[in-house]
């Protein structure tokens, strides 16, 4: 099985600078996510890289939000700041990178028009964290029926048991879980 390049997008997932710096350890997911996005590149694939950003000011951030506000306290995550921009690794000038407000890769933007508007049905993701951007989009692009391919060596999160958890028995109810390879195959 091949997946078609016409019906499927790879999503990167808060894979920026400044996240980081937030937590220990997420560099090591960054060769596998490169491999991935290379993989999709040379299979004509739909690339977006969905990450947290801010416009300035933070109007879209409530005190009420406890993990949000952190953000705005630290002055971090502005739209086109350093610790907004997607990682070397991943990004080349030109790429799409749209801008979130939440953990989920939908929240608070036209993710879900773009895709519906390309003809979208599959979305192949992976990024940082497991429990965070990446559990919150599986769930609810599930819920959209979009039919979903997570990458997980390609993804981190700082608690090994937790990751491995999501990637052996929760996604699989709702995604096919791969590798960096199998995916490779997949996309040529």
């Amino acid at each position: 099985m091949k997946l078609d390049p016409k019906k499927t997008a790879v999503l990167t997932l808060d894979i920026q600078d400044g996240l980081l710096g937030f937590v220990p350890g997420a560099v090591a997911c960054l060769p596998n996510a490169a491999l991935a996005v290379e993989a999709a590149r040379k299979g004509g694939f739909p690339l977006f890289h969905v990450g947290i950003g801010f416009e300035p000011g933070y109007p879209e951030i409530s005190l009420s939000n406890k993990r949000f506000a952190m953000v705005k306290e630290r002055g971090v995550f502005l739209k086109g700041s350093d610790s907004s921009k997607i990682h070397s690794s991943i990004f080349k000038p030109g790429d799409t990178v749209i801008y979130k407000h939440r953990v989920g890769a939908f929240a608070g933007n036209a993710l879900p028009m773009i895709l519906r508007s390309q003809g979208i049905e599959n979305l192949v993701l992976f990024g940082i964290s497991t429990s965070g951007i990446v559990l919150s989009t599986v769930r609810l692009a599930a819920d959209l029926d979009f039919q979903c391919y997570v990458v997980k060596d390609a993804c981190f999160d700082p608690d090994e048991e937790v990751h491995r958890v999501l990637t052996e028995k929760v996604f699989a109810a709702q995604a096919a879980v791969m590798t960096t390879k199998e995916f490779q195959i997949l996309a040529g």
